[in-house]
């Protein structure tokens, strides 16, 4: 058993602040809550931006296929005669009214057209694509539901 006054450092010399000598020889842990928040902070930062990221990946598919949608409509409708031009000509313009660059059209029997688009979705997430067909509805008793 230590002497008294001597604890596992050593005598202690007396001290005119007891509070402060009681951590004297405890390992010093200050500042490990601060890395601790650092780290903290910084992953919910990347998960935020990851979130972000997500969400403007969803905003452009939409987009492109909202862009899609609208060009094989308008190309329906100029391959029945209901509005003038040339069915893939209408939906190139409609898909760079909507900022999107038409990647195929192709006219399928009985005025039918299929319409593929392309977005620029960012520079780190490339382009986002949309596909589309169109066409009058089906004749009555053709066997398919509405």
């Amino acid at each position: 058993m230590p002497p008294f006054g001597a604890g596992a450092c050593g005598p202690r010399p007396r001290n005119p602040f007891p509070d402060r000598a009681r951590h004297r020889c405890r390992p010093s842990e200050r500042g490990s809550g601060t890395v601790l928040a650092l780290g903290l902070g910084l992953v919910v930062i990347m998960a935020v931006a990851l979130l972000l990221l997500l969400a403007q990946s969803a905003v452009a598919a939409s987009r492109a296929a909202s862009a899609a949608d609208l060009a094989a409509l308008a190309a329906a409708d100029a391959a029945r005669g209901i509005t003038p031009g040339e069915p893939c000509a209408v939906a190139r313009e409609v898909a760079l009214k909507n900022h999107a660059a038409m990647v195929a059209c192709s006219e399928g029997p009985d005025a039918t057209v299929q319409v593929r688009t392309e977005l620029g979705a960012g520079p780190f997430l490339g382009a986002a694509r949309g596909l589309a067909r169109a066409g009058p509805p089906p004749p009555p008793g053709s066997g398919s539901t509405p």
